[in-house]
């Protein structure tokens, strides 16, 4: 019994860990290996090595492989960082040169107003159609989400986020506006809003949305030739006065989008 229970942990600790950063369950695998061999006695010999050995992969082999996959890390700059740096440590910022491009070209656009891209997840570094969960679309280093601008109730633009994960915190419609969360949840999709569950805390309550630094953040992706799609929820297009035909609506099957803007290329 005491082996089958062993059996299904390492399982389950296996397919959790490959869901979440993709390479996971194998760096979990090889590091049970490795621990059996390091003679050292302690009963947190297991999680230093896996974390070591981890963190090695990471940092040091993965963004060395990826190039081969047709993907690399998403670059940094002054003005492009990851909303949550958990985002780079769990390998879900690979993207495609070209996305890298668009990125660097939108961020030299928007210099000197204050604004800047702060990513979310984008896809993991290895295999095409391999999933990014819980994400539909991210598996082919064409795809990434971007924080919504905020500013301080004075208007200020704020770097700051709304959430620690960057999800879940929901511009709403207003009154006068269409409601398209609504739709979709009266007709069965109960998944649409579910990225409130995803917060991971919710921080600086004080600050708004910004139309005017979000609109500038998407004239400017907007004018790029690489761009293939860009998904807003409807009601923030509309608030936005948003009239373009690369950006389209993602359908009721995926989750709503008045947290973060997905970005795809062609």
């Amino acid at each position: 019994m005491k082996t089958i229970l062993k059996i299904v942990v390492h399982t389950i600790l296996f397919v959790f860990l490959t869901i979440v950063s993709q390479i996971g369950g194998i760096v979990y695998l090889l590091s049970r290996v490795i621990t059996k061999r390091i003679q050292w006695s302690s009963q947190y010999k297991p999680l230093l090595v896996f974390i070591g050995f981890y963190l090695i992969s990471t940092l040091l082999i993965v963004p060395i492989i990826a190039p081969t996959f047709g993907r690399e890390k998403v670059k940094h700059t002054d003005r492009i960082k990851p909303a949550n740096y958990m985002t780079t440590l769990l390998n879900r910022n690979y993207v495609r040169p070209e996305l890298n491009d668009l990125l660097l070209q939108t961020a030299k656009e928007l210099a000197g107003s204050g604004v800047r891209i702060h990513y979310l997840d984008a896809n993991f570094p290895f295999i095409n159609k391999f999933p990014l969960l819980p994400h539909l679309s991210h598996n082919d280093g064409k795809k990434i989400d971007i924080s919504l601008i905020y500013e301080t109730r004075n208007g200020a633009i704020t770097n700051k986020q709304k959430s620690i994960s960057g999800y879940g915190v929901f511009e709403d419609p207003k009154s006068n506006e269409y409601n398209q969360i609504n739709t979709c949840l009266k007709n069965g999709y109960f998944q649409y809003d579910y990225p409130k569950y995803v917060t991971f805390g919710k921080i600086n309550k004080e600050l708004v949305f910004s139309r005017k630094g979000t609109k500038k953040l998407i004239h400017s992706i907007l004018r790029n030739r690489n761009l293939g799609k860009l998904f807003i929820e409807p009601h923030l297009k509309t608030r936005m006065n948003l009239e373009h035909n690369k950006i389209r609506y993602h359908g009721c099957k995926a989750v709503r989008h008045d947290d973060h803007i997905h970005v795809q290329l062609k």
